[in-house]
């Protein structure tokens, strides 16, 4: 009997025993694994498997090439970031991205869209600078926003603030950054200083006037003619807008009345081109600068040669897409003016365009309300 004692006392110990290793063990494997924790998440879970969007498999007309499909996610990665899509615009360069007509072109089939703002649903157990809850944009063009989640590498990714309105932070990475860079990179301009511009009813345009206005800038304001000028001329003042002009009294003689109160303009902006490119060089002052950052007409820049000669114009080109690549190794000059935007953001002094709001699957619509001449509100995808 004491032999059955003692057997059942060294059964009990090897039991233990084993236990404990296996106990050790998983300590071990798990100090080896580097993403142990797992995923970070936000709760409740975002739904995992798939996401819709919209999407592009050979180039032509949005309306008739876009298709909403349902995309299977990948999983996430020690350095990946899972993102639930908030917004996203339908801008001019995305329809061109669609057309095959635009300067950069993804592989096909492609997800279409550029812009817009996201939430981290999850990251990465070597994520370091997000985490789940943060409002986050693309760093660069390409990424394909026009869907409801997506799985990426945080490295593409940029925090930005949530307080600020939802439409604000949807359109911020593209045309205030554009507007911004122009009235900053190319001339130095003063309080007084005045910008003459076309297609001032555009993306870029309302966010250059609102920016020169914070800035004490005088803003001459070029639109196409329309059956509501009146209405738009107010809404454009109304933003800070100085003064708004047809294209047409851009070319007649009483233009020369204005610059009776105001400066001749240092910086032209042009994003139409053509003829209305031309006559922006005219009303340059001597050694201004006209930058083209778009070309709404389809139609070439004619360069005088008299502004050339006799003025002494300059004529640049301007891209955010490149100006972010060439700022790619160091993130603090895209941060600084996300900064800058958002605090005037904040402070009243810089609102989202008008927007139409729309979801995803009433995509035809919104395409083809993109494309309308004279359209006064831009298309947002509510996802």
């Amino acid at each position: 009997m004491k032999s059955s004692l003692l057997l059942s006392v060294f059964l009990r110990q090897c039991a233990e025993t084993r236990t404990n290793f296996r106990s050790f063990s998983s300590v071990v494997l798990k100090r080896q694994v580097p993403c142990s924790p797992g995923p970070r998440r936000m709760q409740p879970r975002f739904a995992s498997g798939g996401c819709s969007a919209l999407m592009f498999r050979r180039h032509g007309e949005p309306s008739q090439v876009v298709e909403l499909e349902t995309l299977e996610l990948p999983s996430v990665g020690a350095n990946d970031v899972l993102v639930r899509m908030l917004a996203a615009p339908i801008n001019p360069a995305d329809i061109n991205m669609v057309q095959g007509t635009y300067a950069f072109l993804p592989e096909l089939p492609a997800v279409g869209g550029n812009e817009g703002v996201a939430q981290v649903v999850e990251v990465g157990c070597q994520v370091t600078t997000l985490k789940p809850g943060d409002w986050v944009i693309p760093k660069d063009a390409g990424l394909g926003t026009w869907r409801t989640a997506a799985v990426v590498s945080e490295n593409s990714l940029i925090q930005l603030p949530s307080d600020i309105p939802l439409l604000s932070a949807a359109t911020l990475s593209v045309n205030p950054c554009t507007a911004l860079r122009m009235l900053s990179d190319f001339e130095e301009l003063q309080a007084g200083d005045t910008v003459i511009q076309n297609a001032a009813n555009s993306g870029v345009g309302q966010a250059v006037i609102q920016i020169a206005a914070a800035r004490g800038l005088t803003t001459i304001n070029i639109v196409r003619d329309r059956p509501q000028f009146n209405q738009l001329s107010d809404r454009l003042k109304a933003m800070g807008a100085s003064h708004v002009i047809t294209e047409e009294a851009l070319r007649l003689p009483p233009m020369q009345e204005l610059f009776k109160t105001c400066p001749k303009p240092k910086l032209a902006l042009n994003g139409v081109g053509g003829k209305s490119a031309t006559e922006l060089l005219r009303h340059l002052e001597h050694g201004g600068t006209m930058v083209t950052y778009g070309g709404m007409s389809k139609r070439p820049v004619t360069i005088p040669v008299g502004a050339l000669i006799f003025k002494d114009v300059k004529v640049r080109g301007f891209w955010v897409t490149k100006w972010k690549a060439n700022h790619a190794h160091d993130e603090k000059p895209f941060i600084d003016m996300l900064d800058e935007l958002c605090t005037l953001i904040r402070q009243g002094k810089l609102t989202a365009p008008v927007c139409n709001q729309v979801e995803l699957g009433d995509h035809r619509r919104a395409l083809e309300a993109a494309m309308e001449p004279y359209a006064s509100a831009k298309q947002i995808l509510i996802l």
